[in-house]
């Protein structure tokens, strides 16, 4: 007999994404739609464009994943959505899918926080819990700091004042005439470049706490790259010159990155680093992060690359809050801003910080 599986739907940002998940984890299909050629010339996300692709790609995405996993609409035991936080647009319209399937089915319905579900991804093909820990979410949207009690009991103890990292990577890229999305583009022009060749600076470091800052360090790498505003500034940075800007840039970001991960396992005394989000898709990151852990005796665990990335098998969370009777109704609105809390539709949800998509 089959298992009972759950179909989950992701469309918080640009990617378009169900997965059918049964439940005892186990992955049945994960599809993805991305939209990364839509926003190319624009160097980032533009919402209107963004929510108006999710109208055309979201059924044909549901439909594949359910034809991926063998799986008929009449087999699915719930459907999960992420609706908190990300782009108002995005989010409607995997929220509307999703109620419409859970009413026409007569299914609960499952809202999902998108940050806990990156978290969560950390643990996916692994086994054993990956709770109590440190959860750590770098992205495009976010570089935020947890402390992970279990799956749905997460208190955000630090994060971005400014720009996250991801973003950070975007808009440096642009700087050095780089494709989006920036991190990949980064990561590779760094290969051939000097990580020592330009002074960068590492934000925040020096300050007590948890809290990044990136809009500074882009501003290094503009003026580092073109000199300083005034008539003799450059209108484009010199090619010669982009390797080790790029190199330079990225191991600082990293620098911080891994620094302010270590702060927090002292602070909360946990035993375990988890990493998510698509900048812990980043090779050095990974090994610089292995080394950190290595060296003091810390259990680490990053997101497989291919769940680093927005997609909605990692909404294999939405289990957890079925066990435990968390279930949403059908006059459930999405949660884009600034603060998590409990949104009033559901039951059971402890309210948690978060930060802006």
């Amino acid at each position: 007999m089959r298992r009972p599986c759950l179909l989950a739907i992701e469309s918080s940002c640009d990617e378009t994404a169900a997965a059918v998940i049964a439940d005892n984890g186990q992955i049945l299909s994960s599809v993805i739609a991305s939209q990364q050629e839509l926003h190319a010339e624009f160097g980032g996300v533009v919402p209107e464009i963004a929510s108006r692709a999710h109208v055309g790609r979201i059924l044909p995405t549901i439909k594949s994943a359910l034809t991926q996993a063998k799986v008929s609409p009449s087999d699915l035991s719930a459907v999960a959505v992420t609706s908190e936080p990300g782009l108002v647009g995005s989010l409607l319209v995997g929220l509307t899918a999703a109620k419409t399937l859970a009413m026409s089915l007569n299914i609960p319905l499952v809202t999902v926080n998108h940050i806990d579900a990156h978290i969560y991804a950390c643990g996916l093909g692994r086994s054993g819990d990956v709770y109590p820990c440190v959860g750590f979410v770098v992205s495009g949207g976010h570089t935020n700091l947890y402390d992970c009690c279990s799956p749905t009991d997460l208190k955000m103890i630090g994060g971005t004042t400014d720009d996250a990292a991801g973003e950070a990577f975007d808009k440096a890229a642009r700087i050095l005439a780089l494709p989006y999305p920036g991190g990949p583009s980064i990561s590779e022009a760094a290969k051939s470049g000097d990580p020592k060749a330009v002074a960068m600076p590492r934000p925040m470091l020096r300050k007590p706490g948890l809290d990044f800052s990136f809009s500074g360090l882009k501003t290094a790498v503009l003026y580092a790259a073109r000199g300083q505003p005034g008539p003799d500034q450059l209108e484009v940075t010199p090619p010669d010159r982009v390797p080790d800007l790029a190199a330079s840039f990225q191991e600082a970001v990293i620098d911080v990155l891994v620094r302010k991960a270590q702060r927090a396992i002292r602070q909360t005394g946990h035993p375990r680093l988890c990493v998510g989000g698509g900048v812990a898709a980043n090779h050095l990151f990974r090994e610089r992060l292995t080394q950190m852990c290595s060296d003091n005796n810390i259990e680490l665990s990053i997101a497989a690359p291919e769940y680093c990335t927005d997609n909605a098998a990692m909404a294999a969370i939405a289990w957890e809050h079925l066990k435990a009777g968390n279930t949403a109704d059908l006059d459930a609105d999405v949660l884009p801003g600034l603060i998590r809390t409990p949104a009033p539709h559901t039951k059971s949800r402890r309210q948690r910080g978060g930060s802006e998509a």
